[in-house]
Formats: structure tokens, sequence, C-alpha cells
């Protein structure tokens, strides 16, 4: 993994910086109904670039953001994982999120990823503690949450609304 644009991989996932051409195919995941059913809605395609463009500025200013998920085999743009900065309840957390195509639902892919980057943001990060926010009635990515070692902490107000935080630390 010789290329600078690429953080991590797995086995079978290569997780990059996003580029602004990867719009058409991250809209195919935010801009899709059911994808997006655990959000207020799907995003247009202004939005996407809008999306896009906060993980480069995060990047930047953080030196991470969520990173786009490609196959090793085919090289394909399967979804996104990685680190943001969140403010929940007045406190600054680094919150492990995902998205995954939805023809590649069922596969694995958000716990594989997730799990390179949980891996990735205790090692080389260095964070002692993430989270994830997770609708109640978004089950899915609460079992993600779970096979990566993450529980409920608590209930809490994000965004308007009402979100599951899932919590790891390290035990440091």
């Amino acid at each position: 993994m010789t290329d600078p644009e690429f953080i991590l991989e797995s086995a079978r996932l290569r997780l990059r910086l996003y580029r602004p051409e990867d719009a058409c195919d991250l809209e195919k995941i935010l801009g899709d109904p059911q994808t997006m059913s655990y959000y207020p809605g799907p995003f247009t395609r202004a939005q996407v670039d809008a999306w896009i463009a906060d993980q480069l500025e995060r990047y930047e200013r953080d030196g991470f953001g969520l990173w786009a998920i490609t196959s090793k085999l085919t090289g394909e743009f399967l979804g996104n994982c990685g680190p943001a900065m969140r403010v929940v309840e007045g406190h600054a957390e680094a919150e492990l999120g995902w998205h995954v195509n939805r023809a590649h639902w069922n596969r694995g892919i958000a716990t594989e990823a997730a799990t390179v980057c949980r891996d990735h943001c205790f090692g080389e990060l260095g964070f002692d503690r993430l989270i994830s926010l997770v609708r109640p009635v978004n089950k899915p990515s609460g079992r993600v949450a779970e096979k990566i070692g993450m529980s409920v902490e608590k209930e809490v107000q994000y965004a308007n609304l009402l979100h599951f935080v899932y919590a790891l630390e390290t035990g440091v």
C-alpha cells in the first residue's frame, strides 16, 4: 500500500481519502431513501458535494475524517467509514461512523471497515475513547457497533433526534 491516498486496508477493503470525483458514487448511498431512512432524509447532489468538502476540511483540520471504502479486488466504491469529531452534550467526542452502498449490505463490509478504523483510532491516532451515534431504530448499525466491541452507554438528543451513544474505551 504505497499510494498516499490510502489510509487503511483489511482483508477485502481499502480505505482512502475522499476525492471530489467520488460524488456520483457517494450520491448512490447518501441519496438513497432506504439507506438514509434513519436520517432526516436523503441528500441532494449539492448536499453530497458539501459532505465531501466537509471531509476534505476534516483531513486538513483534524488529520482524519470519514474515508472512502473500496474493494481491494475490484476497486469499486462501497461506502465510507472513519472518525469525525462531534460535540455531544457539550463534550467533544470522536465518533466512528459508516455508510455502505445498499447493494453491498449484509456482507460484513461495515463491520470489517469499522474494525480496522477502530484499531487505527486507538493505535495510530491515539484515541482512548470512541463513540458511535446510532438511532435506536437503526438495528443494523447497532449490530455493527456491538460487533466491534461497543455497548450502549446512554441515550441523547443529537441533531434533534434520539440516538444511542455506543462507546468503547481502551481501558487506559
